[in-house]
């Protein structure tokens, strides 16, 4: 397996990670645990060390898969996690108070087994609280040995400048794919200005890519898809000829494994990091 070095950190970790969310969140019903912690150990036995999950996900069933998974691997691989959102009544509801952060680490903490976390996003930018003031608050989280590194979930190009400023940035994760290559105009140029590692998720367009879906798909209400606008029937059906064209580049391969390194392309020669989701 590859690595990666997380822009100018020293955080290196394997090209391809693995994206938890979808084992017990947003996907549908939750997967059976035991499949869920044989998928992750699994990925860890291919060299895979990289794994994303969130606090919010679930809530929080996601972090305790994670950790119950990995705990037999203890300083051999690398956790992401995410702060910022409270889950109240259903809701989604950004809180970036410091005390909130506070709140937040030690939960984590405790549901992933760890005593430190690899690297703790800003899930998404609280416009009621000041960036300094988050950039503060994981400062002392890194001052007390909770937190190595920090980074930024879908943040603006503004936020990105400031919060570098305050506090150097380990990573800033975004969407981005065949599907959706929206940060190549401004984000991906800063990043590299800046030497700020990109870890793109969703490089297969939440599914879209694999082919799985068309206009005839169907989505439960604890599926997040049901209202992305691209798993509308009518834009499932216009996107088919992308999906037709990578199938049939793939075809010409002969393997699964080159087609992954299809999708792949575009984020290696900028020396990016892959998200490998479940749903392949």
């Amino acid at each position: 397996m590859q690595k990666r070095e997380l822009g100018k950190s020293g955080l290196k970790v394997s090209a391809l990670g693995l994206g938890c969310m979808g084992m017990s969140f947003a996907q549908g019903p939750a997967a059976d645990k035991n499949e869920m912690i044989a998928l992750i150990r699994s990925a860890v036995e291919m060299g895979v060390d990289f794994f994303d999950t969130a606090e919010v996900y679930g809530p929080y069933l996601n972090e305790e898969l994670v950790g119950e998974a990995l705990e037999p691997f203890k300083g051999q691989v690398s956790i992401a996690t995410k702060f910022g959102i409270d889950l109240r009544d259903g809701k989604q509801i950004l809180n970036s108070r410091p005390e909130a952060i506070r709140k937040s680490v030690e939960g984590s903490l405790k549901r992933l087994k760890i005593e430190a976390i690899d690297l703790y996003y800003l899930h998404r930018v609280d416009p009621e609280v000041p960036i300094e003031d988050v950039a503060g608050a994981v400062q002392e989280l890194m001052e007390q040995g909770k937190v190595k590194h920090w980074g930024l979930s879908e943040p603006g190009i503004a936020t990105v400048k400031k919060a570098h400023e305050i506090l150097p940035l380990t990573a800033v994760q975004s969407e981005y794919s065949m599907m959706w290559r929206e940060p190549e105009s401004e984000l991906i140029p800063l990043l590299e200005d800046l030497g700020i590692g990109l870890v793109p998720f969703s490089p297969l367009g939440k599914g879209f890519l694999t082919g799985r879906f068309d206009k005839n798909s169907t989505f439960g209400k604890d599926d997040f898809r049901s209202i992305v606008p691209r798993f509308a029937p009518e834009n499932l059906d216009a996107n088919q000829v992308l999906v037709k064209l990578i199938h049939d580049i793939a075809m010409a391969k002969k393997s699964l494994r080159r087609r992954l390194l299809l999708v792949g392309f575009l984020l290696k020669k900028n020396g990016l990091c892959l998200y490998l989701e479940q749903e392949i």
